[in-house]
């Protein structure tokens, strides 16, 4: 981190009349703050350990910056700090921790109430005069892929936020620490088209409240954007292409037995290829969204070849009627590739890399790794301050012989960064309901309610014996100055 902070000040003392333009206009120095604190309550299923707590999540962050006619830079501070993580939540294997208070005291040197300041942010940007055209971003950043070139079409934009971005690499912001990258990230913009190459190496951070290292994991990520309206249709396309590698000499997670998996030391290599495709229609009975989204896997899983893929097919319809509430209506499918044979030479588990994988699994006891997932969706907006939003789903493994998933890739050098339960033959996860509501309170202040309530089928009966019931639920304050 300290190589960061070198090359960002470098960059700044190389910059001509340090705060003023060519001109000797002043320029303002921008100041930012957030202060986000939300009480999290578990009730996961019941174990041979506690299942039924509360902690404290708080992360607050404060920036500086500059933007200049061709360069602009940020310093972005985080101070994440956790209060009453349980001390008693992990079971012996295979029931695992039991809620994610489990995973922040095992992170933090097992301690309860844990504190850190560090860096989220430091970069200089180095742009076109106006902003339009190539830029390009040195330092420690936030990363989502998915969200290249913005979006002027208010549906396909909380599309892209709410069902694209972050699927496979993201900064995991909902976590209470988050996760930064260090490198690189290149963007040419124009009207309608985006093109985006980053390099990166990850940080430290999700669970860890220390955030200052590395990983010893990297990728690359090239994609092109082309959006356009026409008419009563807008549409957006994207095509990606990932390079990631992991050389922690650790061992990995998957269904081959536990003394093979953990002597394989080699290092994971993955070439990840895909596309999305959003499409609106307004029409005078109301809006209809289509949305598909894939992505094919190669390359090697340690001493395995690996070969996955995933895909999802989405739509939605948000009536004209009921103008109080504006209703919005969607459903659709995801299924991932699974690995059906443990003893063979192959992985064939999709590989979620380093997505926010609770974007999709709301309350977060599962991912997108050998899973299919059915589900339908309903949005009210009843005021512009409030929108309500509740999701069920049907969840289950793609292979009977692979392993339910949860987690969201590397955060620090030593734990590989996804857990495993066995499926003990079954297929069927659980059938899962929730329910939100944000509170737009203020310009500054918003207030989050959230509720989940998973019902677990075979696999979760056979782990968790003494019950199969999931109840996860926070209250959240979002203030930002």
């Amino acid at each position: 981190m300290l190589f960061v902070l070198i090359v960002v000040l470098t960059a700044l003392s190389a910059v001509p009349s340090f705060g003023q333009r060519g001109n000797d206009e002043s320029v303002p120095m921008d100041y930012h703050a957030s202060f986000r604190s939300r009480l999290e309550m578990w009730n996961w299923f019941p174990g041979e350990a506690n299942n039924s707590y509360a902690f404290l999540g708080n992360h607050y962050r404060f920036s500086l910056g500059q933007k200049r006619e061709k360069v602009d830079w940020v310093i972005d501070f985080a101070v994440p700090f956790i209060l009453g993580a349980p001390n008693d939540a992990a079971a012996p294997a295979p029931q695992g921790g039991l809620g994610l208070g489990a995973n922040y005291f095992g992170a933090n040197q097992k301690s309860r109430n844990s504190i850190m300041v560090f860096p989220k942010q430091a970069f200089v940007v180095l742009h076109s005069p106006g902003g339009k055209g190539h830029s390009v971003k040195l330092g420690r950043f936030d990363f989502a892929e998915g969200m290249e070139g913005g979006q002027k079409n208010g549906t396909l934009a909380v599309l892209k936020k709410t069902r694209i971005q972050q699927r496979v690499i993201g900064s995991f912001g909902w976590s209470h620490v988050g996760r930064s990258y260090n490198g690189f990230h290149y963007q040419y913009n124009q009207p309608g088209l985006n093109v985006t190459f980053t390099g990166a190496v990850s940080g430290r951070g999700v669970f860890q409240v220390d955030g200052w290292g590395f990983t010893k994991v990297g990728f690359s990520y090239l994609s092109l954007t082309k959006s356009f309206t026409s008419g009563r249709h807008a549409g957006e396309f994207r095509g990606f292409g990932i390079y990631y590698q992991d050389w922690r000499p650790i061992g990995k997670t998957d269904n081959r037995p536990a003394a093979i998996r953990g002597a394989d030391r080699a290092n994971v290599r993955v070439w990840s290829f895909g596309g999305d495709y959003l499409h609106a229609i307004s029409t005078s009975a109301g809006t209809i969204d289509f949305l598909a989204w894939g992505i094919g896997q190669t390359g090697d899983w340690g001493a395995l070849s690996h070969n996955a893929g995933a895909y999802a097919i989405e739509g939605g319809f948000q009536p004209a009627i009921l103008k109080s509430l504006k209703p919005w209506i969607r459903g659709g499918v995801f299924q991932s590739s699974g690995d059906g044979d443990p003893n063979d030479n192959k992985h064939e588990t999709f590989f979620q890399i380093l997505p926010t994988p609770r974007i999709y699994a709301r309350s977060p006891f599962f991912n997108l790794m050998n899973l299919n997932d059915y589900f339908g969706e309903l949005v009210l907006r009843p005021h512009k301050k409030l929108t309500i939003r509740t999701d069920v789903h049907g969840l289950r493994l793609a292979e009977s012989k692979d392993l339910w998933y949860a987690g969201g890739g590397a955060f620090n050098p030593w734990i590989f960064g996804y857990g495993g339960r066995p499926s003990l033959g079954g297929r069927g996860l659980a059938t899962f309901y929730d329910v939100s509501a944000d509170i737009k309170a203020t310009a500054h202040l918003t207030l989050t309610g959230y509720y989940g309530h998973a019902q677990g089928k075979s696999i979760i009966n056979n782990i968790y014996p003494k019950g199969n019931g999931l109840n996860f639920g926070y209250l959240e304050v979002n203030y930002k100055f």
